[in-house]
């Protein structure tokens, strides 16, 4: 079994305003009163919140079978994808 505390990379892709407010975010409330260490940590922390409401949605709150890296799609969301997606959710 691997360890789990291997980091593994995975970089997400934010608009400027959005990368702006996670890091006024962690400015302004994310240290230490949150305990993030690194403006990584608050988004791993918001991340994994967010993963964990999905699965108590919509998988009776456990944890789903690894996903290994290289079995999703690569890269940013096309211009479309961006015009339809509600960001503020």
């Amino acid at each position: 079994m691997p360890n789990r505390r291997t980091i593994s990379r995975f970089t997400p892709y934010y608009t400027e305003d959005q990368a702006d407010q996670v890091r006024a975010a962690y400015v302004n409330a994310g240290k230490p009163e949150e305990g993030d260490v690194s403006v990584s940590d608050f988004i791993v922390r918001a991340t994994m919140r967010e993963v964990k409401r999905l699965q108590r949605k919509y998988n009776g709150g456990k944890p789903w079978p690894p996903v290994k890296a290289g079995e999703l799609r690569r890269g940013q969301r096309t211009m479309d994808e961006m015009q339809h997606r509600n960001e503020e959710t």
